[in-house]
């Protein structure tokens, strides 16, 4: 079975809005969540998409 789409990461500064089973980054500021998101959208080879100003998610389409 191939996964075609799926949340890869989650990105946040915000620990206390998210949950779940897929990875997640929490940053200090919101400079370093961009920067975290950028470097993983790439190792990942997925996009990251901007939920809110304090969230993003990598994901695989």
């Amino acid at each position: 079975m191939m996964l075609e789409k799926v949340v890869l990461a989650i990105i946040t500064t915000r620990k206390e809005k998210v949950s779940g089973s897929t990875s997640v980054f929490v940053c200090d500021t919101t400079e370093e969540m961009e920067a975290v998101a950028a470097n993983l959208e790439a190792i990942l080879d997925g996009i990251a998409h901007a939920l809110s100003k304090e969230l993003y998610i990598i994901v695989k389409h």
